[in-house]
């Protein structure tokens, strides 16, 4: 384990961004988080976690696929891709940490997605423990420890120090490359914030919040569950839940006609929009309900069916802090999930 006084912090971001770019949450106007490309002298943010995830430097919002030139009958097919230069995301959470599992489990499995991979390949992820988780946290109840915070890297911030302990390859060269700014260190620090992060985590109100009645094979028990009518009766199908969510995947291909020819360009889309999926013989889904119920089947059911029990849920409390009329997995999940969550 290493550790870097925080006073050193600045020489620290500054020796990583020597490297590579760098990229950590900064405080922006009206309390919004987000995260930036390092500039020398900028400050990190405090605060538990950022409105947009660390899906956003794998899994963009908007990306060019390729491009095509037409002359005559003919077409030029120009592949747009170049390879990704290594870079850092610095301070991301259990949660976020977590969902990235996910996105791989859909982007990584065969036909793999090239872009994807790219980025995942040349992206260190530098994790670090939640200190102050909030109110809407529950990544317990997906089996998240906020403590461990996994990663390349996983980070302990103190009072006075940042301590480093490397847990891949690509993380231990990170390491590597900054032993002018750190040095060797015990873990008492990091097992007494540890030991502290679990007291607070014991406190928080969805501390109880259990996902047992839900994973795979669960479809007959919950698809025609009368309380999804209920539940969806209020949504707006505005799609902020699915914009800030961590593991949300869905997007949609298009082709744009410019003056050079055409781009073709994926951009993320949203299972609760009325037009998602819509096809030549129609809507699959006509009704919110229907859109309701296949987002949160899919979070619970559907997914952890697929994938050997995996959630499509990191319970980072986006959705519950974001929903303008909050109705939210938690929720869904109190609602249906019986006894267990009461």
């Amino acid at each position: 384990m290493r550790k870097c006084s925080l006073a050193n912090s600045q020489l620290l971001f500054d020796k990583i961004a020597e490297n590579m770019p760098l990229y950590i949450p900064v405080d922006l106007e009206k309390g919004r988080v987000a995260y930036k490309q390092y500039q020398s002298g900028m400050k990190m943010s405090d605060a538990l976690k950022t409105d947009r995830s660390a899906k956003d430097f794998f899994f963009p919002q908007t990306e060019n696929l390729m491009e095509f030139k037409t002359e005559g009958k003919s077409i030029e097919i120009i592949d747009t891709r170049s390879e990704a230069q290594d870079f850092v995301v610095f301070g991301v959470r259990a949660c976020d940490v977590k969902s990235l599992e996910v996105l791989d489990k859909v982007f990584l499995a065969e036909p793999v997605d090239s872009y994807y991979k790219n980025r995942r390949e040349h992206g260190v992820i530098v994790s670090m423990a939640c200190t102050r988780p909030t109110e809407t946290c529950f990544c317990s109840t997906f089996g998240i420890d906020a403590s461990a915070p996994a990663g390349d890297i996983e980070c302990y911030k103190t009072e006075d120090a940042f301590y480093f302990d490397a847990k891949t390859e690509k993380g231990k060269a990170l390491l590597s490359k900054l032993d002018c700014v750190t040095e060797d260190c015990g873990d008492e620090q990091v097992k007494a914030q540890k030991e502290q992060i679990k007291k607070v985590l014991d406190k928080l109100p969805l501390k109880d919040l259990k996902a047992d009645e839900f994973g795979a094979d669960k479809t007959d028990k919950f698809f025609n569950s009368p309380e999804w009518k209920t539940l969806s009766e209020s949504c707006l199908g505005c799609g902020t839940c699915t914009f800030v969510c961590p593991t949300c995947q869905c997007y949609d291909i298009k082709d744009f006609k410019t003056n050079k020819g055409v781009q073709r360009f994926r951009c993320w889309d949203s299972c609760m929009y009325s037009d998602f999926t819509k096809m030549s013989a129609g809507q699959p889904r006509l009704t919110q309900m229907e859109r309701f119920r296949q987002r949160f089947m899919h979070k619970l059911v559907y997914f952890p069916t697929n994938n050997d029990g995996m959630f499509s849920c990191v319970g980072c409390g986006r959705c519950v802090a974001k929903c303008p009329i909050s109705m939210n997995i938690v929720k869904v999940m109190k609602t249906l999930g019986g006894k267990n969550n009461d």
